[in-house]
């Protein structure tokens, strides 16, 4: 029997992963390249991964029995419902279905797997890129939501150059993927296509310099963490 596959599976502690870091792994599928980044299983997994598509490559059609969230980073990702280019927020719940496309750009995804909750029934489609932004209270910095559910939140951050954040505590944990410019805190620089996952109940001062940052976030939904 197959060993269960488990990487970066400790929720209770912070993990970051730069993009010198990535270590690219091919998928059963030609053409399909996967970087890692915290999963529990197989082929059928708890996963959060970076997926690179080669120019006209395909997946397989498949059913999502945990749920897909994704944001599509660079390209143009496509299904039989749909044109995905970058910037796109998507999320297919628990029993979608659909048979990825790609077309002469190819496409690289951030997307997480079985990580819905079975009430959670919301199918979404965002272009970031049409979407307004909303001032935050902070001076310098921008919100955009792209979905809540309970104590769960997704959205985009942008930050001017040079801002200090507040200090907060990440009730739930807190999910971060670096889209643009370098974010900075009490311990250290995470530059583009950084990954940091920090764990519930963790506290951090989040900081930008000349080059500013856009992230992506998720909060409140780490396993480990149940609400009251």
């Amino acid at each position: 029997m197959q060993k269960s596959l488990r990487i970066r599976d400790d929720f209770g502690i912070k993990v970051v992963c730069r993009s010198s870091d990535y270590r690219w792994v091919s998928s059963p599928m030609p053409g399909v390249a996967r970087m890692m980044l915290d999963r529990i299983g197989n082929e059928i997994a708890r996963a959060t991964t970076i997926v690179r598509y080669a120019p006209n490559s395909r997946f397989s059609s498949h059913v999502h029995p945990g749920g897909e969230e994704y944001y599509v980073l660079s390209g143009l990702f496509a299904d039989e419902y749909g044109q995905y280019p970058s910037g796109t927020y998507v999320r297919n719940p628990i029993g979608t279905k659909h048979t990825p496309q790609i077309g002469n750009e190819g496409a690289t995804i951030f997307v997480k797997l079985h990580q819905f909750s079975p009430e959670d029934t919301a199918q979404k489609v965002i272009s970031t890129q049409q979407r307004k932004w909303q001032p935050r209270l902070e001076p310098g910095l921008q919100v955009m939501p792209l979905h809540k559910y309970r104590t769960e939140k997704v959205f985009l951050l942008k930050s001017a150059p040079n801002i200090k954040f507040n200090t907060h505590e990440h009730v739930g944990g807190e999910e971060i993927l670096v889209l643009e410019g370098t974010l900075y805190d009490e311990s250290g620089a995470y530059p583009k296509g950084s990954w940091i996952r920090y764990p519930h109940l963790s506290r951090h001062t989040p900081f930008t310099k000349s080059d500013g940052a856009l992230i992506y976030t998720k909060t409140g939904h780490l396993p480990d963490f149940k609400c009251s």
